[in-house]
């Protein structure tokens, strides 16, 4: 049996205008629809998968405003088993190694974790940190951007793909694992699923249930900071061409010039 720990995120929905707070920079929660980031419901789902193959539980953790229990519930209707939720404004701006030292100190509070798994990157922040620097925090094994999984025993492995190419990883568990796009496609919750997680228990944590001081998070402590920001530019219309015979030379000599080909 494996107790496993999924590490989930609610995220601006890709297909909705994104764009950062005035005054702060930080990321405008509230100007787009929040969806639970898509590599997160790949990640549930592998550890839904294990389950199903070993035994054990699945809670998932997300660190994230009062809004997030939109993105918890969507995992606990996949199937997980409950929920963890660190939710305390004095979160609000953390950088990655911040959010990284919180989750940590959660982690330390549930209790028989043996796997911890984690998407290799979020959609709004896209730094693909923090499942190293967790693991460092920890104190154990990283295995990074997987795109197979199986646990065995105490044992974990599997494929990790990079630029280099694709590697057979193995490590022991407690380990700390993140995986890519290609692991696996989520399963759809159920109408019978959506209704089992109202009864879920989800368990409410601030900073003062944990380790964690104030003073170690937050925009004002952060090691990095947005000073500036720029709004895209609106799309510009594109250009036309008319082919009255020399078309494809007219939109060849166009590529060359914008250097594309």
């Amino acid at each position: 049996m494996t107790n496993i720990v999924v590490l989930i995120k609610q995220v601006p929905d890709t297909y909705s205008e994104r764009k950062l707070s005035d005054g702060d920079f930080t990321l405008d929660r509230e100007a787009a629809d929040a969806v639970l980031d898509e590599i997160n419901e790949k990640a549930v789902e592998q550890a839904l998968q294990i389950k199903e193959a070993e035994g054990g539980e699945v809670t998932v953790l997300c660190a994230g405003p009062d809004r997030a229990t939109e993105a918890i519930r969507k995992a606990l209707s996949m199937g997980a088993d409950k929920a963890v939720h660190l939710n305390d404004e004095a979160l609000h701006g953390s950088d990655v190694v911040q959010t990284a030292w919180a989750i940590a100190n959660v982690l330390g509070t549930i209790e028989g974790t043996e796997l911890v798994i984690c998407g290799n990157e979020a959609t709004d922040g896209r730094m693909g940190s923090v499942p190293a620097i967790l693991a460092e925090y920890l104190g154990l094994p990283q295995v990074t951007h997987m795109r197979t999984l199986e646990v065995s025993g105490d044992t974990i492995k599997g494929e990790r793909e990079t630029d280099e190419g694709i590697f057979e990883i193995e490590a022991s568990l407690p380990c700390v694992v993140s995986v890519g796009e290609k692991i696996n496609e989520p399963r759809f919750p159920s109408f019978k699923g959506i209704m089992a997680a109202k009864k879920k228990p989800v368990e409410l944590l601030t900073l003062a249930d944990t380790n964690v001081e104030p003073s170690q998070v937050g925009k004002d402590n952060a090691a990095s900071t947005v000073t500036s920001s720029t709004p895209k530019p609106p799309r510009s219309a594109g250009e036309k061409v008319n082919d009255e015979g020399e078309g494809g030379n007219d939109v060849a000599k166009y590529l060359v010039a914008q250097k594309l080909i």
